[in-house]
């Protein structure tokens, strides 16, 4: 049952994580890419601290500092690597790259770093999931060409999204809330981003439209996604997550075409087929990740 939950929870996020595009696609023109996701993080690193229901420990955060730098610097690299990606590569080429590589990753991680070897039933549910995801961007259309600046930055998108999501599940293990453990690692990929943040054109934020656009990525497809996604990984494996976050896809693309009238190929809903079957495949797998009772290490206070 709880395993269930846990998937739904996830799913629920991803799709909050599709509406990222389309929210931005009917925001202000002078908003970029860098700067939005920027904000969405300074934003949505705020929101998770009201969810968590209690104020930044520095003490607290001491107990896990190793954990945290791996995942903020997961947090903080994702955003700029996936821009790199879509801008250099095209958004197709881009968002295949660092989603599809995202899962693979994770996988690889829980398997060197929490000793958690994968199930084949995850393999064929990731396996499906992508193949469905290259299937449904590619049908949405949009330029793509090769490019190796283009291909580290989506690469490094997908690492960092693993990265985070793992550490989040290494701190959930021992003891730490999930809400709380996003929201240090959010915290501090926002402060190193800042630095991006102060290079980007920000007048946008002084209109209706961008104040909304602001509120909608950092409350919703931020903080209130993350905490679902946190729930999720309380009683799922992160590889398992990380698959399942490849229901943005089809949220972004159902979003487009009923929203923003774009127009999606036959092959694309065929693709979206795939998606929804992996989904089904990965709700068969019996995997359980809960902690024995001894084996939590209790946060200090």
């Amino acid at each position: 049952m709880h395993h269930r939950l846990g998937m739904l929870s996830v799913v629920g996020a991803a799709m909050l994580f599709g509406s990222t595009g389309t929210a931005q696609a009917l925001g202000p023109s002078g908003a970029t890419p860098l700067g939005v996701g920027a904000m969405r993080i300074l934003v949505g690193a705020g929101v998770l601290w009201v969810f968590a229901f209690r104020r930044p420990n520095l003490r607290r955060a001491r107990t896990h500092l190793a954990e945290l730098a791996v995942g903020a610097l997961g947090v903080a690299v994702y955003q700029p690597g996936f821009f790199v990606g879509t801008q250099r590569s095209g958004v197709a080429l881009g968002t295949i790259v660092a989603l599809g590589s995202a899962p693979v990753f994770a996988g690889a991680l829980q398997w060197t770093w929490l000793k958690r070897r994968p199930s084949l039933i995850w393999a064929a549910a990731t396996a499906t999931m992508i193949t469905g995801g290259v299937i449904l961007v590619l049908g949405r259309g949009g330029d793509s060409v090769f490019s190796a600046v283009g291909t580290i930055g989506s690469l490094t998108a997908g690492l960092g999204y693993a990265l985070f999501a793992l550490t989040t599940k290494r701190l959930i293990d021992r003891g730490v809330d999930s809400t709380e453990a996003l929201a240090w690692q959010f915290t501090i990929g926002a402060l190193l981003l800042v630095p991006f943040l102060a290079t980007q054109p920000l007048r946008w934020l002084t209109t209706g439209p961008g104040v909304a656009m602001a509120a909608h990525l950092g409350v919703l497809a931020t903080g209130v996604a993350y905490v679902l996604y946190g729930w999720g990984l309380r009683s799922i494996t992160t590889s398992t997550a990380v698959t399942l976050t490849l229901v943005e896809p089809v949220t972004a693309a159902i979003a487009a075409v009923t929203l923003l009238d774009e127009r999606l190929q036959w092959y694309g809903w065929i693709g979206m087929a795939l998606v929804v079957g992996g989904l089904a495949i990965a709700g068969r797998d019996p995997e359980r990740t809960e902690l024995e009772p001894d084996s939590v290490v209790p946060i200090a206070a």
